[in-house]
């Protein structure tokens, strides 16, 4: 174990003076950092003086800071809107160690402290040269294996107004893009909604569209984000390529759908992810893994469990759902009462009154699991997913703190990369260090989606009219 100083929870105790319980109370919140060694709890002494020194009263905030430990000779990886930490586990577990994380959201900055310790933290990276990222993590010179990360994907999301750079959280991605490629890494992986293939550059609002108006120029054409993105890593030396994965494919029991970007410097293509599973068990590939498998995992009480609840006049539809189930099963002449306004609404709506099904993945996990519109209620308990159960779906350590209150532990959860397809992502990356990449599986369906490769991608977007290129400014 590093040396930097490990107390046991009965020193917390005395230095901290309470009781043993409430120490442990702290490490499960997040609020205290330490470690699970079997069954027992270690603290850094760092810690401690860390929550020492916060006022009374006051939010305990993780301050910025540099690295806290001595580096060996592990493959370096610096991360970017790192969150709980989710792609960082899954390349860890293929042999990348993170060595620093960027964070701005103080529940988040908390998950990584408890989990973390001796990693170093920076806040907005806009506040950051590379420079400054290099002496914190304490690379010096050191060649950087991998710089990766997923910028802010409400800027790109179908689900937002698909402001895409004109968007303030757009603009830090474009920091995020200038900042390692000052850095220079072997590899740039980003990981992004689905929404980022076919946001454009600049949003021309919908009110200022079609007859009267002059067509879309390039940059407010879909796609393209997407294409200055790439514009960017290609001009800085790098040859990028991508796909939208499906992360059932790599092992998680999700069905989450997320863009992953990489690029290598050089001319050489990273190929795409090697899956590991298939639906039904297809491309001589083990099947799914299921709901009902991953919540083996869970404790069977419910005071074992962290959750919100849904209303009563909810609850009484849900009473009447089986496993796999959702508004459309409930009796005919109850289903407009259900749905409210939503029943003349167009789309499948398959999400309001879902009762997730214990044989199939569960579908993707979203940052609150109680909104009417997208429900993840437990198989056969009248409740939504819990946090523990959101933890294991996503595939994190049992011991794997997640801090703050229950809909911050929600929203980091929903939030992050499954574990599974990080390690796949970690894997093809030494793979290609190494030029043991196996070849592609043709025809694999990588996504539900059509269309989704780089290859694809581009073909597409090349048939798009072409205006004149406005230079682009930040």
């Amino acid at each position: 174990m590093d040396d930097i100083g490990w107390c046991s929870v009965s020193d917390a105790a005395v230095a901290l003076n309470c009781s043993e319980q409430h120490v442990r109370t702290l490490l499960r919140q997040g609020r205290l950092s330490g470690h699970k060694v079997g069954h027992s709890w270690v603290v850094p002494q760092c810690s401690i003086d860390d929550f020492i020194e916060k006022p009374v009263g006051q939010p305990v905030v993780a301050a910025d800071r540099a690295r806290r430990d001595r580096l060996s000779g592990e493959l370096l990886g610096l991360s970017f809107f790192s969150g709980a930490l989710g792609l960082d586990l899954g390349l860890e577990q293929a042999g990348i160690t993170t060595v620093l994380a960027a964070e701005i959201d103080p529940a988040a900055r908390a998950t990584i402290v408890a989990n973390r310790p001796n990693l170093a933290l920076v806040g907005d990276i806009r506040d950051y040269t590379a420079n400054d990222l290099r002496r914190l993590a304490g690379v010096g010179n050191r060649q950087i294996d991998v710089a990766f990360g997923g910028p802010p994907c409400q800027a790109f999301s179908t689900a937002g107004k698909r402001l895409g750079f004109d968007d303030e959280r757009g603009n830090v991605a474009l920091k995020f893009i200038d900042l390692i490629l000052e850095l220079q890494p072997r590899y740039i992986v980003i990981e992004n909604v689905r929404g980022l293939m076919s946001a454009p550059l600049r949003h021309r609002p919908h009110n200022q569209r079609g007859p009267g108006f002059p067509p879309l120029t390039r940059e407010e054409q879909p796609g393209g984000a997407l294409t200055q993105l790439l514009r960017l890593i290609t001009e800085g030396g790098y040859t990028p390529s991508f796909n939208l994965y499906n992360s059932a494919n790599y092992g998680a029991p999700q069905i989450r759908e997320r863009l992953v970007i990489i690029a290598a410097r050089g001319k050489s293509r990273v190929p795409y992810l090697q899956p590991t599973h298939a639906e039904d068990g297809g491309f001589g590939l083990p099947p799914w893994i299921t709901l009902r498998s991953a919540l083996a995992r869970c404790p069977d009480s419910d005071t074992e469990h962290t959750f919100v609840t849904f209303p009563e006049k909810r609850l009484r539809f849900y009473r009447m759902l089986k496993p796999g189930q959702n508004w459309r099963n409930l009796p005919s002449n109850l289903q407009q009462e259900a749905m409210g306004a939503s029943f003349h609404a167009g789309g499948g709506r398959t999400g309001f009154y879902r009762r997730l099904d214990w044989d199939e993945p569960a579908p993707t996990l979203v940052t609150h699991p109680a909104m009417p519109a997208t429900d993840l209620c437990h198989p056969t308990k009248d409740r939504p997913l819990s946090v523990e159960e959101y933890k294991a779906i996503q595939v994190f350590p049992d011991e794997w703190v997640i801090a703050g209150n229950k809909i911050d532990q929600y929203r980091q959860l929903g939030n992050a990369v499954p574990i599974p397809l990080g390690r796949a992502v970690g894997r093809i990356l030494i793979n290609h260090m190494n030029g043991t990449c196996e070849d592609e599986i043709s025809g694999f369906p990588y996504s539900r989606y059509r269309g989704t490769s780089d290859i694809e991608w581009r073909s597409q977007t090349a048939k798009r009219p072409r205006q004149q290129h406005l230079a682009f400014s930040e």
